[in-house]
């Protein structure tokens, strides 16, 4: 089921930062000039609400200099393969992903665990809705790109890839630097519809490949200088990496 932007559904975060809601799940623009950087690309059913966040921007899909992917699940990966074979976009990740992305193997959770789980609040609506939206469509990056070198990559933003395994193993967020910016992916969230708490938190135990590496990570996302968080799933969090990080690992511990 397509997704149909709406013009809150865009934030601005930041003079050129942008973050997206789409089906249940967020991707964000770094606009540099008439280029961007995109990062992830939201359900299959995302695609045209991905082209739709380009061009209220003042962009097009031909303006993506690189879709950087935080992991390849499918509501992260729904329009890569579409952008990479269509417009010629690079679609970069770190390396442990790249198997994933090919999906040589899916290292995602199964609709049996989630069966297993639908007596939980939340968890019905959900999943009714991420089929709809294209969550077990099969989406694979058929040529997924690990990044060139360490540090920061030379895109608009000049990200720089932090490694947060766990949710899956190649799992990546996104650091901005210059804006104090960090793209968490699902590495820490601040909501999703199979969850009862609101603000930093991990997904339910379900989603995660290594729940334990999971919770390492959050040290990771804890050591970095950024007073703006932009999460896969919830809405954007104004606070400190140390602060969001510590508060999800207290919810984990819950």
């Amino acid at each position: 089921m397509p997704k149909l932007l709406r013009e809150d559904d865009i934030v601005r975060v930041e003079s050129n930062v942008y973050s997206v809601s789409g089906s249940n799940t967020n991707w964000v623009i770094v606009k540099d000039g008439d280029s961007c950087t995109l990062v992830d690309t939201g359900y299959p059913g995302d695609r045209d609400a991905v082209l739709a966040s380009l061009e209220a921007v003042g962009l097009n899909a031909r303006s993506v200099a690189a879709v950087l992917v935080t992991h390849a699940h499918n509501d992260h990966i729904g329009a890569a393969e579409y952008l990479r074979a269509t417009y010629d976009v690079p679609v970069l990740m770190h390396q442990e992903e790249v198997p994933h992305a090919r999906r040589d193997f899916l290292d995602q959770v199964s609709v049996g665990q989630v069966l297993a789980q639908a007596w939980r609040p939340g968890v019905l609506p959900w999943a009714v809705h991420a089929l709809r939206a294209g969550g077990i469509t099969h989406v694979p990056v058929c040529e997924p790109q690990a990044f060139p070198a360490p540090g920061a990559l030379d895109l608009p933003g000049a990200p720089v890839p932090v490694h947060t395994p766990g949710h899956t193993k190649g799992h990546c967020a996104y650091h901005l630097p210059g804006s104090g910016i960090l793209i968490t992916g699902d590495a820490l969230v601040t909501a999703h519809p199979a969850s009862r708490i609101n603000g930093p938190q991990l997904l339910p135990d379900m989603f995660h490949t290594d729940r334990a590496r999971a919770l390492d990570s959050l040290a990771v996302l804890e050591g970095l200088d950024a007073g703006l968080i932009l999460p896969g799933h919830g809405p954007v969090h104004r606070g400190s990496a140390k602060e969001a990080a510590l508060t999800a690992r207290e919810c984990a511990a819950r």
